[in-house]
């Protein structure tokens, strides 16, 4: 084999390596290596006034632990609230009957996710049950345009 075959051969294998690590990442970043823990578990629901922008597939955290994903979101048609359903991964895993749920969001620009913030109770919800305690998400564009609106009302108080 020539020196040229040889060097050939390795820059193969490197492009071939690079490959299979983009797709690892692609997979990584759009949460599909999650879907076999989507039949596992138990399934939770709760009612936001507003979901921003929660996507399916989106993370249920506990204290910053993953211990789900959002499994559906659609809309009740008589109180127009967002209905979305949790599957919650491990059946050990038990929630207080007054947890909160809270859309938050991973940094300025992340993902947003649910985190469930567990009660005092004594008694713990049951697959299919609905989590009663819900803060909507903060939508940026909101605060942004309130803040501007407070701005312009003082600066046209001063005049």
């Amino acid at each position: 084999m020539t020196k040229t075959r040889i060097i050939e051969i390795w820059v193969g294998l490197f492009v071939a390596a690079g490959l299979a690590t983009l797709f690892m990442l692609a997979m990584k970043v759009s949460n599909l290596t999650e879907f076999r823990d989507m039949d596992q578990g138990y399934r939770l629901l709760a009612k936001f006034r507003n979901i921003g922008t929660l996507k399916i597939r989106a993370p249920v955290k506990t204290a910053g632990v993953v211990i789900g994903r959002v499994a559906d979101i659609r809309l009740d048609q008589d109180r127009y609230e967002a209905v979305v359903e949790m599957q919650i991964t491990n059946p050990e895993y038990k929630l207080p009957e007054d947890t909160i749920a809270s859309i938050y969001t991973s940094g300025l620009l992340g993902e947003q996710y649910i985190a469930l913030e567990p009660g005092g109770s004594f008694d713990y919800l049951k697959p299919g049950d609905e989590i009663e305690i819900t803060q909507p998400a903060l939508v940026l564009e909101e605060l942004i345009g309130k803040f501007m609106v407070k701005t312009t009302e003082n600066s046209g108080t001063n005049e």
